[in-house]
Protein backbone atom coordinates (compact mmCIF):
# COMPACT_ATOMS: atom_id res chain seq x y z
CA UNK A 1 0.00 0.00 0.00
CA UNK A 2 1.16 3.43 -1.32
CA UNK A 3 -0.26 6.83 0.31
CA UNK A 4 -0.37 9.58 -2.47
CA UNK A 5 -0.61 13.04 -1.97
CA UNK A 6 -4.08 14.20 -4.68
CA UNK A 7 -3.37 17.83 -5.17
CA UNK A 8 -6.83 19.60 -5.82
CA UNK A 9 -5.27 22.52 -7.89
CA UNK A 10 -8.64 24.26 -8.72
CA UNK A 11 -9.96 27.66 -7.88
CA UNK A 12 -8.97 30.97 -8.68
CA UNK A 13 -8.43 33.19 -4.95
CA UNK A 14 -10.39 36.27 -6.28
CA UNK A 15 -9.80 37.75 -2.63
CA UNK A 16 -6.09 37.85 -2.74
CA UNK A 17 -6.28 40.16 -6.67
CA UNK A 18 -3.61 41.36 -7.76
CA UNK A 19 -1.54 38.91 -7.43
CA UNK A 20 -3.95 36.32 -8.22
CA UNK A 21 -5.70 36.25 -11.52
CA UNK A 22 -7.93 33.79 -13.55
CA UNK A 23 -4.72 32.88 -15.54
CA UNK A 24 -2.32 32.79 -12.73
CA UNK A 25 -4.54 32.21 -9.87
CA UNK A 26 -3.56 31.96 -5.63
CA UNK A 27 -1.67 28.24 -5.74
CA UNK A 28 0.92 29.45 -8.20
CA UNK A 29 2.03 32.69 -5.80
CA UNK A 30 4.93 32.73 -3.32
CA UNK A 31 3.06 34.38 -0.48
CA UNK A 32 5.57 33.19 2.20
CA UNK A 33 9.34 32.47 1.22
CA UNK A 34 10.57 31.30 -2.17
CA UNK A 35 8.35 28.27 -2.76
CA UNK A 36 4.81 28.94 -3.97
CA UNK A 37 2.03 27.41 -2.63
CA UNK A 38 1.04 24.41 -4.61
CA UNK A 39 4.97 23.69 -4.38
CA UNK A 40 4.72 23.86 -0.86
CA UNK A 41 1.60 21.61 -1.16
CA UNK A 42 3.72 19.08 -2.91
CA UNK A 43 6.68 18.54 -0.96
CA UNK A 44 4.79 19.03 2.52
CA UNK A 45 4.18 14.85 3.10
CA UNK A 46 7.72 14.12 2.05
CA UNK A 47 8.97 13.28 5.66
CA UNK A 48 6.31 10.23 5.54
CA UNK A 49 7.53 7.02 4.69
CA UNK A 50 5.50 5.08 1.72
CA UNK A 51 4.93 8.07 0.58
CA UNK A 52 4.25 8.46 -3.58
CA UNK A 53 4.71 11.26 -6.11
CA UNK A 54 1.93 13.14 -5.72
CA UNK A 55 -0.94 13.42 -8.27
CA UNK A 56 -3.09 16.47 -9.53
CA UNK A 57 -6.41 17.85 -10.14
CA UNK A 58 -6.27 20.54 -12.29
CA UNK A 59 -7.97 23.11 -14.55
CA UNK A 60 -7.80 22.60 -18.24
CA UNK A 61 -6.29 26.53 -18.34
CA UNK A 62 -3.37 25.71 -15.72
CA UNK A 63 -1.77 22.27 -16.86
CA UNK A 64 0.90 23.82 -17.62
CA UNK A 65 1.13 25.90 -14.57
CA UNK A 66 1.14 23.19 -12.64
CA UNK A 67 3.78 20.63 -14.76
CA UNK A 68 6.37 23.69 -14.32
CA UNK A 69 5.75 23.86 -10.83
CA UNK A 70 6.15 20.40 -10.61
CA UNK A 71 9.53 20.80 -13.25
CA UNK A 72 10.82 23.31 -10.86
CA UNK A 73 11.28 21.06 -7.76
CA UNK A 74 12.87 18.69 -9.98
CA UNK A 75 10.03 16.31 -9.12
CA UNK A 76 7.70 13.89 -11.54
CA UNK A 77 3.88 14.20 -11.01
CA UNK A 78 2.28 10.65 -10.52
CA UNK A 79 -0.79 12.20 -12.83
CA UNK A 80 -2.01 15.63 -13.92
CA UNK A 81 -5.41 14.94 -14.12
CA UNK A 82 -7.82 18.09 -16.19
CA UNK A 83 -11.00 18.68 -15.61
CA UNK A 84 -12.39 20.96 -18.84
CA UNK A 85 -14.25 22.71 -16.02
CA UNK A 86 -14.88 22.77 -12.67
CA UNK A 87 -17.40 20.77 -10.97
CA UNK A 88 -16.47 21.08 -7.15
CA UNK A 89 -14.11 19.35 -5.35
CA UNK A 90 -16.52 15.74 -5.16
CA UNK A 91 -15.79 14.81 -9.01
CA UNK A 92 -12.30 16.26 -8.86
CA UNK A 93 -11.49 13.66 -5.89
CA UNK A 94 -13.57 11.01 -7.87
CA UNK A 95 -11.48 11.53 -10.93
CA UNK A 96 -8.10 10.78 -8.94
CA UNK A 97 -9.72 7.93 -6.57
CA UNK A 98 -10.76 5.73 -10.13
CA UNK A 99 -6.75 6.75 -11.58
CA UNK A 100 -5.35 5.62 -8.43
CA UNK A 101 -7.16 2.11 -8.35
CA UNK A 102 -6.14 1.81 -11.64
CA UNK A 103 -2.24 1.63 -10.24
CA UNK A 104 -3.42 0.55 -6.58
CA UNK A 105 -6.13 -1.61 -4.98
CA UNK A 106 -5.07 -0.47 -1.74
CA UNK A 107 -4.00 3.25 -2.55
CA UNK A 108 -4.79 5.82 0.27
CA UNK A 109 -4.85 9.25 -1.03
CA UNK A 110 -4.51 12.58 1.72
CA UNK A 111 -6.65 15.02 -0.01
CA UNK A 112 -5.25 18.75 -0.11
CA UNK A 113 -6.20 21.75 -1.35
CA UNK A 114 -3.18 23.70 -3.10
CA UNK A 115 -3.51 27.02 -1.92
CA UNK A 116 -3.63 26.64 1.45
CA UNK A 117 -0.62 27.08 4.15
CA UNK A 118 0.97 24.87 6.99
CA UNK A 119 3.70 25.97 8.78
CA UNK A 120 4.21 23.51 11.20
CA UNK A 121 4.95 20.57 8.98
CA UNK A 122 6.50 18.43 11.14
CA UNK A 123 2.86 18.62 13.13
CA UNK A 124 0.84 17.75 9.99
CA UNK A 125 2.78 14.77 9.05
CA UNK A 126 2.64 13.18 12.99
CA UNK A 127 -0.94 13.72 12.59
CA UNK A 128 -1.31 12.42 9.10
CA UNK A 129 0.77 9.55 10.50
CA UNK A 130 -2.46 8.91 13.61
CA UNK A 131 -4.78 8.91 10.40
CA UNK A 132 -3.31 6.29 8.34
CA UNK A 133 -4.49 3.24 9.96
CA UNK A 134 -7.72 4.65 10.32
CA UNK A 135 -8.46 5.38 7.16
CA UNK A 136 -7.15 1.45 7.25
CA UNK A 137 -9.84 0.38 8.93
CA UNK A 138 -12.47 2.50 6.38
CA UNK A 139 -12.76 5.83 8.09
CA UNK A 140 -13.15 8.70 5.83
CA UNK A 141 -10.45 10.76 7.62
CA UNK A 142 -10.83 15.14 7.61
CA UNK A 143 -8.68 17.06 9.72
CA UNK A 144 -10.22 19.89 11.86
CA UNK A 145 -8.07 22.33 12.93
CA UNK A 146 -7.82 23.58 16.11
CA UNK A 147 -9.56 27.02 16.72
CA UNK A 148 -7.79 30.22 18.22
CA UNK A 149 -9.94 32.48 17.79
CA UNK A 150 -13.95 32.68 17.11
CA UNK A 151 -13.79 32.50 13.57
CA UNK A 152 -16.79 33.48 11.27
CA UNK A 153 -15.34 33.05 7.93
CA UNK A 154 -14.73 29.07 7.95
CA UNK A 155 -17.34 26.29 8.32
CA UNK A 156 -16.80 23.88 11.61
CA UNK A 157 -17.10 20.19 12.95
CA UNK A 158 -18.56 19.21 15.89
CA UNK A 159 -16.43 16.17 17.53
CA UNK A 160 -18.56 13.38 18.20
CA UNK A 161 -17.65 10.24 20.43
CA UNK A 162 -14.02 9.15 20.81
CA UNK A 163 -12.92 6.39 18.19
CA UNK A 164 -11.19 3.68 20.65
CA UNK A 165 -7.50 3.86 21.03
CA UNK A 166 -6.86 7.11 18.59
CA UNK A 167 -6.56 11.01 19.05
CA UNK A 168 -9.56 11.19 16.36
CA UNK A 169 -13.68 11.42 16.98
CA UNK A 170 -16.34 10.50 14.98
CA UNK A 171 -17.92 13.61 13.01
CA UNK A 172 -20.92 14.98 14.78
CA UNK A 173 -21.87 17.64 12.11
CA UNK A 174 -20.53 20.21 9.69
CA UNK A 175 -21.73 23.12 10.56
CA UNK A 176 -21.79 26.31 8.23
CA UNK A 177 -19.79 29.31 8.70
CA UNK A 178 -21.53 31.48 11.73
CA UNK A 179 -22.27 34.60 12.61
CA UNK A 180 -19.86 36.32 15.89
CA UNK A 181 -21.96 35.10 18.64
CA UNK A 182 -22.12 31.41 17.62
CA UNK A 183 -18.80 31.59 16.81
CA UNK A 184 -17.87 32.63 20.09
CA UNK A 185 -19.73 29.87 21.89
CA UNK A 186 -18.34 27.19 19.41
CA UNK A 187 -15.25 28.58 21.32
CA UNK A 188 -16.16 28.24 24.42
CA UNK A 189 -17.43 24.44 24.54
CA UNK A 190 -14.07 23.36 23.23
CA UNK A 191 -15.94 20.41 20.87
CA UNK A 192 -15.87 22.22 17.41
CA UNK A 193 -12.80 22.52 14.83
CA UNK A 194 -12.69 24.71 11.79
CA UNK A 195 -12.96 22.55 8.68
CA UNK A 196 -9.88 22.24 6.90
CA UNK A 197 -10.94 20.56 3.58
CA UNK A 198 -7.84 18.12 4.31
CA UNK A 199 -8.44 14.55 4.22
CA UNK A 200 -7.35 10.89 4.45
CA UNK A 201 -8.98 7.71 3.08
CA UNK A 202 -8.56 4.76 0.77
CA UNK A 203 -9.38 5.38 -2.72
CA UNK A 204 -12.01 2.55 -2.82
CA UNK A 205 -13.69 3.59 0.39
CA UNK A 206 -14.25 6.87 -1.30
CA UNK A 207 -16.13 5.06 -4.16
CA UNK A 208 -17.97 2.70 -2.13
CA UNK A 209 -19.19 5.86 -0.18
CA UNK A 210 -19.79 8.03 -3.26
CA UNK A 211 -21.79 5.49 -5.37
CA UNK A 212 -24.18 5.16 -2.09
CA UNK A 213 -24.62 8.62 -1.89
CA UNK A 214 -24.32 10.38 -5.29
CA UNK A 215 -24.49 7.48 -7.90
CA UNK A 216 -24.95 9.84 -11.01
CA UNK A 217 -20.94 11.55 -9.70
CA UNK A 218 -19.60 8.12 -9.30
CA UNK A 219 -21.54 6.64 -12.70
CA UNK A 220 -20.47 9.73 -15.01
CA UNK A 221 -17.05 10.57 -13.43
CA UNK A 222 -16.41 6.31 -14.60
CA UNK A 223 -17.60 7.00 -17.97
CA UNK A 224 -15.65 10.43 -18.47
CA UNK A 225 -12.52 8.71 -17.02
CA UNK A 226 -12.86 5.42 -19.53
CA UNK A 227 -12.35 7.86 -22.31
CA UNK A 228 -9.54 9.66 -21.29
CA UNK A 229 -6.35 9.83 -23.02
CA UNK A 230 -3.14 10.65 -22.76
CA UNK A 231 -1.41 14.40 -23.48
CA UNK A 232 1.96 14.62 -23.01
CA UNK A 233 2.14 14.92 -19.17
CA UNK A 234 -1.58 15.32 -18.87
CA UNK A 235 -4.57 12.78 -18.65
CA UNK A 236 -7.72 14.22 -20.13
CA UNK A 237 -11.23 13.01 -19.62
CA UNK A 238 -13.74 12.76 -22.09
CA UNK A 239 -15.24 16.55 -22.03
CA UNK A 240 -18.99 15.93 -23.07
CA UNK A 241 -19.72 13.45 -20.25
CA UNK A 242 -17.93 15.15 -17.43
CA UNK A 243 -19.67 18.48 -18.00
CA UNK A 244 -22.78 16.05 -17.56
CA UNK A 245 -21.74 15.50 -13.87
CA UNK A 246 -23.21 17.24 -11.08
CA UNK A 247 -21.33 19.65 -9.39
CA UNK A 248 -20.63 18.98 -5.51
CA UNK A 249 -18.28 19.00 -3.08
CA UNK A 250 -16.48 16.58 -0.57
CA UNK A 251 -18.32 17.67 2.13
CA UNK A 252 -22.21 17.80 0.65
CA UNK A 253 -21.52 14.90 -1.33
CA UNK A 254 -20.74 12.41 1.22
CA UNK A 255 -19.19 13.93 4.50
CA UNK A 256 -21.74 14.59 5.90
CA UNK A 257 -23.76 11.74 5.09
CA UNK A 258 -21.45 8.79 5.61
CA UNK A 259 -21.24 7.23 9.16
CA UNK A 260 -17.71 6.65 8.54
CA UNK A 261 -16.62 10.18 8.76
CA UNK A 262 -14.00 10.90 11.59
CA UNK A 263 -12.03 13.94 12.44
CA UNK A 264 -8.60 14.31 13.75
CA UNK A 265 -7.75 17.48 15.40
CA UNK A 266 -4.69 19.58 13.76
CA UNK A 267 -2.69 22.58 15.21
CA UNK A 268 -0.43 23.08 12.56
CA UNK A 269 -0.11 26.98 11.75
CA UNK A 270 -2.62 25.83 9.05
CA UNK A 271 -4.40 28.89 7.47
CA UNK A 272 -6.41 28.95 4.23
CA UNK A 273 -4.87 32.78 3.46
CA UNK A 274 -8.49 33.49 2.05
CA UNK A 275 -8.05 37.08 1.96
CA UNK A 276 -4.95 39.96 2.45
CA UNK A 277 -5.50 39.80 5.50
CA UNK A 278 -5.33 35.97 6.79
CA UNK A 279 -1.84 36.61 5.27
CA UNK A 280 -0.78 39.46 7.27
CA UNK A 281 -1.95 37.21 9.99
CA UNK A 282 0.74 34.64 9.29
CA UNK A 283 3.54 36.86 7.59
CA UNK A 284 6.59 37.99 9.93
CA UNK A 285 6.35 41.89 10.82
CA UNK A 286 8.30 44.56 12.29
CA UNK A 287 8.12 45.96 15.23
CA UNK A 288 5.43 48.86 14.32
CA UNK A 289 3.15 45.50 13.31
CA UNK A 290 3.52 46.01 9.44
CA UNK A 291 4.25 42.86 7.11
CA UNK A 292 6.73 43.54 4.25
CA UNK A 293 7.73 42.38 1.12
CA UNK A 294 10.07 44.19 -1.79
CA UNK A 295 11.21 47.98 -1.82
CA UNK A 296 9.57 49.04 0.96
CA UNK A 297 9.44 51.87 3.35
CA UNK A 298 7.14 52.37 5.65
CA UNK A 299 7.37 55.60 7.71
CA UNK A 300 5.04 56.36 10.47
CA UNK A 301 3.19 53.13 9.14
CA UNK A 302 1.55 50.85 11.74
CA UNK A 303 -0.48 47.11 11.54
CA UNK A 304 0.12 47.18 7.61
CA UNK A 305 0.54 44.60 4.69
CA UNK A 306 2.86 46.32 1.95
CA UNK A 307 3.67 44.62 -1.07
CA UNK A 308 5.48 45.76 -3.67
CA UNK A 309 6.22 43.44 -6.76
CA UNK A 310 7.76 46.13 -9.85
CA UNK A 311 8.90 49.79 -8.26
CA UNK A 312 9.30 51.68 -5.14
CA UNK A 313 6.84 52.35 -2.61
CA UNK A 314 6.42 54.52 0.45
CA UNK A 315 3.48 55.08 2.58
CA UNK A 316 3.65 58.04 5.01
CA UNK A 317 1.30 58.25 8.20
CA UNK A 318 -1.07 54.97 7.68
CA UNK A 319 -2.36 52.47 9.89
CA UNK A 320 -4.23 48.98 9.31
CA UNK A 321 -4.21 48.99 5.68
CA UNK A 322 -3.73 47.08 2.60
CA UNK A 323 -1.29 48.16 0.01
CA UNK A 324 -0.52 45.62 -3.11
CA UNK A 325 1.54 46.74 -6.07
CA UNK A 326 1.95 45.73 -9.22
CA UNK A 327 3.39 46.22 -12.63
CA UNK A 328 -0.44 46.62 -13.86
CA UNK A 329 -2.25 47.38 -10.88
CA UNK A 330 -1.96 48.52 -7.01
CA UNK A 331 -4.74 47.96 -4.66
CA UNK A 332 -5.43 50.03 -1.55
CA UNK A 333 -7.68 48.56 0.81
CA UNK A 334 -8.24 48.86 4.58
CA UNK A 335 -7.33 45.75 6.54
CA UNK A 336 -11.05 45.33 7.82
CA UNK A 337 -12.27 45.39 3.89
CA UNK A 338 -10.01 42.72 2.84
CA UNK A 339 -13.28 40.42 1.77
CA UNK A 340 -14.25 43.16 -0.18
CA UNK A 341 -11.70 42.54 -2.90
CA UNK A 342 -13.47 40.48 -4.73
CA UNK A 343 -16.01 43.45 -5.37
CA UNK A 344 -12.92 44.65 -7.16
CA UNK A 345 -13.04 41.60 -9.42
CA UNK A 346 -16.76 41.84 -10.00
CA UNK A 347 -16.54 45.57 -11.22
CA UNK A 348 -13.46 44.53 -14.14
CA UNK A 349 -15.50 41.62 -15.50
CA UNK A 350 -17.96 43.82 -15.67
CA UNK A 351 -16.44 46.30 -17.44
CA UNK A 352 -15.11 43.57 -19.72
CA UNK A 353 -11.49 44.49 -18.67
CA UNK A 354 -8.59 41.87 -18.39
CA UNK A 355 -6.77 42.81 -15.04
CA UNK A 356 -9.01 39.80 -13.58
CA UNK A 357 -7.90 37.77 -16.21
CA UNK A 358 -4.19 37.94 -16.51
CA UNK A 359 -1.19 39.85 -15.61
CA UNK A 360 0.88 42.29 -17.76
CA UNK A 361 3.44 39.02 -17.85
CA UNK A 362 1.92 35.96 -19.10
CA UNK A 363 2.91 32.45 -18.54
CA UNK A 364 2.54 29.93 -21.58
CA UNK A 365 4.42 26.26 -22.04
CA UNK A 366 7.29 27.58 -23.96
CA UNK A 367 7.88 30.79 -21.82
CA UNK A 368 6.15 33.66 -21.25
CA UNK A 369 5.57 37.19 -22.88
CA UNK A 370 5.30 40.62 -21.42
CA UNK A 371 3.67 43.59 -22.43
CA UNK A 372 5.92 46.58 -22.74
CA UNK A 373 3.72 49.37 -25.07
CA UNK A 374 0.69 49.67 -27.09
CA UNK A 375 -0.90 52.06 -28.85
CA UNK A 376 -3.33 52.40 -32.06
CA UNK A 377 -2.73 50.03 -34.52
CA UNK A 378 0.87 49.02 -32.44
CA UNK A 379 2.01 47.08 -29.55
CA UNK A 380 5.19 46.02 -27.94
CA UNK A 381 5.94 42.62 -26.33
CA UNK A 382 9.09 41.21 -24.85
CA UNK A 383 9.23 37.33 -25.19
CA UNK A 384 11.05 34.87 -23.38
CA UNK A 385 11.42 31.16 -24.68
CA UNK A 386 12.69 28.35 -22.51
CA UNK A 387 15.70 26.30 -23.97
CA UNK A 388 14.83 23.76 -26.58
CA UNK A 389 10.92 24.94 -26.39
CA UNK A 390 9.48 26.28 -29.61
CA UNK A 391 5.89 28.46 -30.54
CA UNK A 392 3.39 27.31 -32.38
CA UNK A 393 3.29 27.02 -36.47
CA UNK A 394 0.61 29.56 -36.74
CA UNK A 395 -0.25 32.77 -38.66
CA UNK A 396 -2.32 35.87 -38.16
CA UNK A 397 -4.95 37.04 -40.43
CA UNK A 398 -5.14 41.08 -39.12
CA UNK A 399 -1.39 42.02 -37.90
CA UNK A 400 2.78 41.52 -38.83
CA UNK A 401 5.10 40.85 -36.73
CA UNK A 402 8.56 42.47 -36.48
CA UNK A 403 11.35 40.13 -34.34
CA UNK A 404 14.43 41.42 -32.66
CA UNK A 405 16.44 38.95 -30.65
CA UNK A 406 18.22 40.54 -27.94
CA UNK A 407 19.54 37.66 -25.85
CA UNK A 408 20.19 34.02 -27.00
CA UNK A 409 20.02 32.44 -30.39
CA UNK A 410 16.43 32.17 -32.28
CA UNK A 411 15.23 29.53 -35.22
CA UNK A 412 12.76 31.21 -37.26
CA UNK A 413 10.68 29.83 -39.68
CA UNK A 414 8.74 32.12 -42.49
CA UNK A 415 7.10 30.29 -45.04
CA UNK A 416 9.47 27.45 -46.39
CA UNK A 417 12.78 29.33 -45.36
CA UNK A 418 14.09 28.79 -41.98
CA UNK A 419 16.67 31.21 -40.51
CA UNK A 420 19.16 31.14 -37.52
CA UNK A 421 19.02 34.63 -35.90
CA UNK A 422 21.28 35.70 -33.09
CA UNK A 423 21.64 38.85 -30.76
CA UNK A 424 21.09 41.89 -32.76
CA UNK A 425 19.92 40.34 -35.50
CA UNK A 426 15.80 41.22 -36.82
CA UNK A 427 13.34 39.26 -39.34
CA UNK A 428 9.90 40.77 -40.70
CA UNK A 429 6.85 38.09 -40.52
CA UNK A 430 4.35 39.57 -42.94
CA UNK A 431 0.66 38.98 -41.85
CA UNK A 432 -0.74 35.75 -43.49
CA UNK A 433 2.55 34.17 -43.15
CA UNK A 434 2.84 30.58 -41.51
CA UNK A 435 5.83 31.38 -38.98
CA UNK A 436 7.20 29.65 -36.07
CA UNK A 437 9.77 30.30 -33.01
CA UNK A 438 12.24 28.25 -31.59
CA UNK A 439 14.92 28.44 -28.54
CA UNK A 440 17.47 25.46 -29.83
CA UNK A 441 19.66 26.95 -27.68
CA UNK A 442 21.02 26.39 -23.90
CA UNK A 443 19.82 29.86 -22.30
CA UNK A 444 16.60 31.49 -22.35
CA UNK A 445 16.13 33.22 -26.06
CA UNK A 446 14.74 36.96 -25.55
CA UNK A 447 12.59 38.21 -28.53
CA UNK A 448 11.51 42.36 -28.69
CA UNK A 449 7.95 41.41 -30.91
CA UNK A 450 6.59 44.59 -32.35
CA UNK A 451 3.00 44.05 -33.96
CA UNK A 452 1.17 46.18 -36.05
CA UNK A 453 -1.80 45.75 -37.38
CA UNK A 454 -5.64 46.81 -37.30
CA UNK A 455 -6.40 43.93 -34.72
CA UNK A 456 -4.05 42.77 -32.05
CA UNK A 457 -6.27 39.97 -30.13
CA UNK A 458 -4.61 37.26 -28.61
CA UNK A 459 -7.38 35.44 -30.19
CA UNK A 460 -6.06 36.37 -34.16
CA UNK A 461 -4.10 32.84 -34.32
CA UNK A 462 -4.49 29.95 -35.95
CA UNK A 463 -2.18 27.01 -35.21
CA UNK A 464 -1.25 24.40 -37.75
CA UNK A 465 1.08 22.15 -35.38
CA UNK A 466 1.83 22.27 -32.16
CA UNK A 467 4.05 19.99 -29.33
CA UNK A 468 1.58 21.12 -26.44
CA UNK A 469 -1.30 19.93 -28.59
CA UNK A 470 -3.41 23.38 -28.56
CA UNK A 471 -4.19 23.12 -31.89
CA UNK A 472 -8.24 23.12 -33.01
Amino acid sequence: MSIYPVILAGGSGTRLWPMSREFYPKPMLPLLGEKTLLQDTITRLDEIPRIAEPLFVCNEEHRFLVAEQVRKLDREPACILLEPEGRNTAPALTLAALFLLEQDLEAQMVVMPADHIITGRKTFCDTVRQGIPLAENGHLVTFGIVPDRPETGYGYIRKGKVVDGTAASRVGEFVEKPDLPRAEEYMATGEYLWNSGIFLMKASRWIEELKHFCPDIEKTCRKAAARSRKDCDFYRVDRDLFLSCPADSIDYAVMEKTDCAAVLPLDAGWSDVGAWSSLYEIAEKDEQGNALQGDVVALDTSDSLLISQSRFLATVGIKDMIIIEMADAVLVAEKDRAQDVKEVVKWLKEKGRDEHRIHRKVYRPWGSYEGVDAGDRFQVKRLSVKPGAQLSLQKHYHRAEHWIVVKGTARITVGEKVFVLTENQSIYIPLGEKHRLENPGTIPLEIIEVQSGSYLGEDDIERFADVYDRCD
